[in-house]
């Protein structure tokens, strides 16, 4: 039912948008649309914080949900009427499917986990987002930064791995999944050496199956930190492999050649390093 035929909307005086006098190109907007935020603009001009100006933001953001200012006044109407977040959480989670991508959403939702003080089921929520069949979206941007949030803020780090290890069972080039594997060893642990260690030995071992897949590469070059390549001797022997052959592996070259620059044979470095630029890697 159209807002103008609602009998608790009659004191109500819509604001029309204004275009200006010319306006060059005119969006067309459907009338339901127009009706609805003509309201809308009605009620946040006057800061109407009421059950009806809540239901109004619902209606708006199921027309437009990429609408921040409907975001901002909804959580107004939500504090003020001391609505339970915990509801508002759910309803948020109903509405990712269909707006996989859309910012406002994500925020909404991390706004939400805020006023209700526990992380509990963001993890769930984003292992079973990010592993659905229906979206194929395991690489989400959004859904990935909402969990570097989420563990970091409620401490999930150990509740982060097992997850992180299935996503790359499943698909070794998710380079969203090895982004945040180093996240997590970077927040929450020493990065000692001995660790970095274990972490490209991990890494080596799943490199078996894509070796030229630049995110396993990323992730050990990040791994390594500023330590020459001996200091890695799993990585060292790898690389020696990896430089074999007639058509050797780019990324092993490249960690060849800076390990013979750190030590000084920089004959030897440079000759690699024109073999990349050449042959290997141009």
């Amino acid at each position: 039912q159209p807002f103008s035929e609602r009998e608790d909307w009659k004191d109500v005086v819509p604001i029309e948008q204004d275009d200006g006098p010319n306006p060059v190109v005119a969006i067309r907007y459907s009338p339901q649309f127009r009706e609805t935020m003509n309201y809308f603009r009605a009620i946040l001009q006057k800061d109407e914080r009421s059950e009806r100006a809540l239901e109004l933001t619902e209606a708006v953001i199921l027309l437009n949900a990429a609408n921040y200012t409907v975001w901002a006044f909804r959580r107004a109407c939500l504090d003020t009427l001391g609505k339970d977040w915990t509801q508002e959480l759910q309803w948020v989670t109903e509405l990712a499917a269909d707006n996989p991508k859309n910012y406002q959403i994500w925020q909404h939702r991390r706004c939400c986990a805020e006023r209700c003080g526990t992380g509990d089921g963001e993890l769930l929520f984003l292992n079973s987002f990010l592993s659905d069949p229906d979206l194929d979206d395991a690489k989400n941007y959004h859904a990935w930064a909402h969990r570097q949030w989420a563990v970091k803020r409620w401490l999930l780090w150990d509740d982060d791995r097992a997850f992180i290890e299935q996503l790359l069972l499943d698909d070794v080039r998710n380079n969203s999944a090895w982004n945040q594997r180093y996240f997590v060893a970077e927040n929450s642990t020493d990065m000692s050496l001995s660790l970095r260690n274990q972490e490209i030995e991990w890494a080596l071992d799943k490199a078996k199956f894509a070796p030229h897949n630049e995110s396993a590469w990323a992730f050990i070059r990040g791994m390594m930190q500023q330590d020459p390549l001996p200091a890695f001797p799993a990585l060292a022997a790898a690389v020696e492999e990896y430089c074999k052959g007639t058509v050797p592996l780019a990324s092993a070259i490249e960690l060849k050649a800076n390990a013979l620059a750190h030590k000084g044979a920089n004959e030897e470095a440079a000759a690699l390093f024109r073999r990349l630029a050449q042959e290997l890697d141009p």
